[in-house]
């Protein structure tokens, strides 16, 4: 016979109250004495396998305490459902309980083990009406291992139930105080390591009430159980990431002859690296050597003479055999990286996927030697300190120059990958990796590798689906990032239900339940940005500045227009920088020093008018780095003659002033050049500087949003 799922009320109590929760004194009446007194008010309740919802099925009553009259109307409920297997007759005390006219004072709370973001807590109003109210105030959620009962208390606090028991709601008296409300909080934490234990993957408790000294107490509690929680993937060796991004050497398989093929463009981008002489070697089984490249004749080889990275631009089923081999012969290629699909996707019809994971698996517990594999359905990766390009787009296409920087970009996406750095060529980039399907390397394990190079400051990442399990160790190694003074940014497509279907014929992995994955990244600090063209802002900033996260921020323009939009922006996580009374004073006779007075009013934004020339411009900006703001944006519309916009020579030197005043300042300066591509050269040469450079006034300021809403 197969072991129940259920949770039934009676284990769940005994759960509860060994991690200190209040429950009701109760008893099964087949167990002997139960602890009340004749007559004393209780509730019998009908306990059987796989009934969830008890009075729905007759298997409630009320009664005065009466052994023999309970036993009777237990044999009578047991006997009313017949089609779920009796467990015992549970006798609860009658909790005399809290209530508020008009207003819900019974919560709902549920623990939950996610499969993809471990044990959450999550606490809404429950009762009659919970759907209804949870319209109105959405439950909280709490993911266990991101958040304390400190943080859920705060939370609550702000929360529609929180301030019904507190009494902050407007006419009502306190229900509970906060110092009962944190110890309950502070069992449900405990409670879960218990429930975690004893196997338990959900308990529901419906309803959470507050008895007559305002102790939450839970009436109710049923949930699920599962044999043996799945184990979480075997880690590959660290060794990898410096293997993968600054390799000494690697080696490329599926090279052909005929030009223009996958294999031939990524060779033709690697040979411009500035790997040594003699780093670059093929396998070409007959032949040793290809275009004056020396070549091994198989995989095998590569046992006596192993590799950092070995490339694999080879069909599906080769590509299996191949990893195949190197684990049998146990040794070889420190990480693969695989180009081709086919493999876990909807092209597989074979089962390949499948067996290229077992076999990493299977190594990996075993603790043989085992390959790092990145992709499957990889477009490669660009690694600036050794200008390694591993693209399989041509160099007319993608021109990749060298600028090495403090920032990371990592993509389930190749052509989001690479259409960033066809965008933002001035990003300063430790390395930039499309890191496909995910069959092996995850998320995390890139997060886990830029967090252990000191040369990365700044994450950013773009994501369709997580690897089973991978979105809590994401959030976890995201946090652990965050606490060593990095940041991560993320996008995360894949939220509608067409996105999640879209995601899902792209890259083999669904997205999953997107508010969920949302709250969990974000309360691991992480930025999380909505649009993609926000996700680009904020890389632009977090590329040009690594540390600060600006809430106030000063904008100084020469258009109106600019300056009416930035005021409406300037809401939310940061507001606009406000002027002391001196500062005024001096923008008022910087204003005056310039020639501007009657034209431009010493307040902010600061709307300095076309009659504005660069040093007016630096003597503004200079000026509101002094006061509160934390950032600036210097809005340049170009079309006018005060401003030097086609000559390097006149704009190159405003340019680096503007970034010399930031340095200076230790705060934020951007620039948003509003004008046609005739102004490009403009905008390359601030960005030349080091001034991140955006289009739009709004651009620029929905990108600092996105990072002042950081965790």
């Amino acid at each position: 016979m197969t072991a129940s799922r259920f949770l039934h009320e009676g284990r769940a109590y005994a759960l509860l109250a060994a991690a200190g929760l209040r429950v009701p004194r109760h008893g099964f009446l087949e167990s002997g004495p139960l602890p009340f007194a004749p007559g004393e008010p209780i509730v019998l309740k009908g306990i059987a396998d796989e009934m969830w919802h008890k009075s729905d099925k007759g298997a409630v009553a009320f009664a005065p305490f009466d052994a023999a009259a309970l036993g009777a109307e237990a044999e009578a409920m047991k006997a009313r459902i017949p089609e779920h297997p009796w467990i015992g007759g549970l006798v609860c005390e009658k909790v005399a309980f809290q209530r508020l006219p008009g207003l819900p004072t019974e919560a709902l709370v549920s623990l939950k083990r996610d499969p993809e973001a471990g044990w959450l807590v999550i606490c809404g109003i429950g009762g009659l009406q919970a759907d209804a109210w949870a319209a109105l105030a959405p439950p909280l959620l709490w993911p266990v291992a991101l958040a304390t009962p400190e943080d859920a208390l705060a939370e609550l606090k702000a929360h529609w139930l929180g301030r019904t028991w507190l009494g902050l709601q407007r006419g009502t008296k306190p229900l509970t105080d906060e110092a009962k409300l944190r110890t309950f909080l502070q069992g449900l934490w405990r409670a879960v390591e218990a429930l975690s234990r004893e196997g338990v993957t959900l308990l529901e408790l419906n309803p959470v009430v507050l008895d007559a000294d305002g102790l939450p107490t839970a009436l109710d509690g049923v949930g699920t159980l599962e044999a043996e929680a799945p184990s979480a993937p075997a880690a590959p060796d660290p060794a990898w990431y410096h293997a993968l991004v600054a390799p000494r050497d690697l080696v490329i398989a599926g090279v052909s002859s005929r030009e223009g093929t996958v294999g031939r463009i990524i060779l033709e981008n690697v040979r411009r690296s500035r790997l040594e002489a003699g780093a670059i070697r093929l396998i070409k089984p007959g032949s040793a050597e290809f275009l004056g490249l020396p070549c091994l004749g198989s995989v095998a080889d590569l046992a006596a003479a192993p590799t950092d990275q070995l490339i694999v631009s080879l069909p599906a089923a080769q590509t299996l055999a191949l990893v195949e081999q190197l684990c049998q012969q146990g040794g070889g290629a420190t990480v693969v990286y695989v180009v081709a699909g086919g493999l876990g996707d909807g092209a597989d019809t074979e089962g390949l996927g499948k067996r290229l994971v077992a076999c990493l698996e299977a190594h990996r517990r075993a603790g043989k030697w085992t390959p790092a594999l990145v992709g499957p359905n990889g477009l490669g990766l660009y690694s600036p300190d050794l200008d390694l390009n591993t693209l399989f787009i041509p160099d007319e296409k993608l021109p990749l120059r060298p600028r090495p920087g403090h920032a990371a970009l990592v993509s389930q996406s190749g052509a989001f990958l690479i259409t960033r750095l066809s965008r933002r060529p001035e990003l300063g980039l430790r390395a930039a990796v499309a890191i496909g399907n995910q069959m092996d390397l995850r998320c995390s394990d890139f997060l886990r590798g830029f967090g252990g190079d000191p040369a990365v400051k700044v994450v950013g990442a773009y994501l369709e689906g997580f690897a089973p399990g991978d979105l809590q160790a994401t959030a976890e190694t995201a946090a652990k990032l965050r606490a060593t003074g990095r940041r991560v940014l993320l996008y995360k497509g894949g939220r509608s239900q067409a996105g999640m279907a879209a995601a899902s014929s792209h890259t083999g992995a669904l997205a999953g339940d997107a508010a969920l994955q949302a709250s969990v990244l974000r309360r691991s600090g992480a930025m999380l940005a909505e649009r993609i063209e926000a996700f680009d802002a904020a890389l632009s900033w977090l590329g040009a500045y690594a540390t600060g996260t600006p809430r106030r921020v000063a904008v100084v323009t020469n258009a109106g227009f600019e300056s009416v939009a930035s005021a409406d922006l300037l809401t939310g996580p940061f507001r606009g920088a406000s002027l002391t009374e001196a500062e005024s004073v001096r923008l008022a006779a910087l204003i005056e020093a310039h020639g501007l007075t009657g034209l431009v009013s010493p307040r902010l934004p600061l709307d300095l008018t076309p009659m504005a020339d660069e040093a007016a411009y630096l003597a503004s900006t200079r000026l509101l780095l002094e006061t509160e703001a934390d950032a600036v944006v210097v809005g340049l519309v170009p079309l006018t003659r005060r401003l030097g916009t086609a000559d390097p020579g006149a704009f190159g030197p405003f340019a680096q002033a503007l970034r010399a005043l930031a340095d200076a300042s230790g705060k934020w300066v951007g620039a948003a050049v509003e004008g046609g591509a005739i102004y490009d050269a403009y905008r390359q040469g601030l960005r030349e500087a080091g001034v991140p450079v955006f289009l739009t006034m709004e651009e620029a300021l929905e990108g600092l949003r996105v990072i002042a809403s950081e965790g």
